[in-house]
Order: structure tokens, then C-alpha cells, then sequence
């Protein structure tokens, strides 16, 4: 079984102005079903389309499938099918050999800036880069499916 061990930690603003960093992806993803139990997502990408089946989180894992799918049949899912969806600029950045995933939220996200680092186990040791700062992992108001149905400009 596929599972993913993540942790999240919000971005300093100021310092990520500074920062130089890769071109952006951009990211439209919606929601099938959002129980806390299991979440089905319809992701589109600048070039791809996925859908993905994660389980309820424990810690910082979750079972995870997902798969790519044609473009246009991801957008025809978010589409025709989707509860809610969100809408955001993600950046791939390599530090001490580790990959972070820093997603800038548009539209009624904008402003929130969520770092996230996939481990091989809870207990991997990782050096933070000073741009990120308080680790939110397992706080439920940032995971994306809840910030689809309560957005951070309402906090």
C-alpha cells in the first residue's frame, strides 16, 4: 500500500519575496468527496490531469493513490463533478537534498503559503530552510480539501 508521509510548515512571506525560485506550476483541484476517512481529488496541471484517493491521516501518514489521467477528463470531472476546489502556484525547490513543495494560494486562499516535505518516515531527521517557519502538519484547517470548503480569507 502506497503511503505518504508529509509534513507541512507555513512560509515566511518576506523571505520568500527574496527568494529565487523555479518556475511555477499551476494547480486548479477539486473535490469528490472530502470525509475525513478518505478524500477524492481531481487535480489539473499546467500540462497533466490526476485524480488521487487519500485515506485519514495519522500523524503525518495517509494511505495515497494517485493517478495521472488525460487533461481534458480532469477538467470535465472538476468540471461537472466537483463539491469544491481550490486554486494555486506550486514551486519545486531542492534544500540538503530534500524536495519541498511550496504552494502559494490564489483567489480566496491568497496570502496563505504552505510548505510541505515528503519523508520516508515520521522520525527522518531534515534540515528546514529559513524560509519556512511554524509547522502546522495535522492541523486540519490547512489541508486543502478544508481550505476548498473554508477558505483562508474567512479566518
Amino acid at each position: 500500500m502506497p503511503v505518504e508521509i508529509e509534513r507541512k510548515f507555513l512560509v515566511d512571506k518576506t523571505l520568500w519575496q527574496k527568494l529565487e525560485k523555479p518556475e511555477a506550476n499551476f494547480f486548479r483541484q477539486g473535490y469528490l468527496h472530502t470525509d475525513p476517512e478518505k478524500t477524492i481529488r481531481v487535480r489539473v496541471t499546467n500540462t497533466s490531469g490526476y485524480i488521487t484517493i487519500k485515506g485519514a491521516t495519522t500523524g503525518a501518514s495517509r494511505l495515497e493513490y494517485e493517478y495521472e489521467i488525460p487533461k481534458t477528463e480532469a477538467t470535465e470531472l472538476l468540471d461537472q463533478f466537483a463539491e469544491t476546489s481550490l486554486i494555486k502556484n506550486r514551486y519545486i525547490l531542492i534544500f540538503e537534498g530534500k524536495t519541498w513543495e511550496v504552494d502559494e494560494f490564489l483567489a480566496e486562499n491568497e496570502g496563505l503559503l504552505v510548505a510541505e516535505i515528503e519523508l520516508e518516515s515520521e522520525d527522518e531527521k531534515f534540515e528546514k530552510p529559513d524560509w519556512v517557519t511554524e509547522e502546522v502538519t495535522g492541523q486540519k484547517k490547512y489541508y486543502n480539501a478544508q481550505l476548498a470548503v473554508n477558505p483562508y480569507k474567512n479566518w
